[in-house]
């Protein structure tokens, strides 16, 4: 079983930038079948946008979502671990913030993102979360 945070995350995770329209990001998150992405400008992560994000407070909005980039989706205040951390102390974050992915951080550089999901898989293979988080994405 893994113990550290490196051994289950997704490494290399999708970055992009704070302008970058929230269409496009959706775009990208439908052609890669992914549900999150970083937003940040060079190494400096600056938040991380959902695919729940962009409907809640995009969507929702008033007005053409071609107006909107992803900084006015993303969530800023971020909590975040390191590659050697323990699942446990990512478990721990998750459930006291109550947030279902953590970016991963190595030298203040974004290099990964450790989901519930991915955790699901590697602590509870049984259950329906860890079922679901390793079948293809619905298109």
């Amino acid at each position: 079983m893994a113990r550290k945070v490196r051994e289950v995350m997704t490494a290399a995770p999708l970055t992009v930038g704070p302008q970058t329209s929230v269409a496009e990001v959706a775009r990208v998150m439908r052609d890669e079948g992914i549900g999150a992405v970083l937003v940040a400008e060079g190494d400096e992560l600056r938040g991380l946008v959902t695919d729940r994000d962009l409907a809640v407070r995009i969507v929702a909005r008033e007005g053409n979502i071609a107006d909107y980039s992803v900084a006015d989706a993303c969530s800023e205040e971020l909590i975040t671990v390191s590659p050697d951390d323990d699942l446990a102390r990512a478990v721990s974050l998750m459930r006291e913030h109550a947030v279902r992915r953590l970016p991963v951080l190595e030298n203040n550089r974004p290099i990964g993102i450790v989901s519930l999901g991915d955790l699901a898989v590697e602590r509870d293979t049984d259950s329906a979360l860890a079922d679901i988080s390793v079948a293809d994405p619905n298109e």
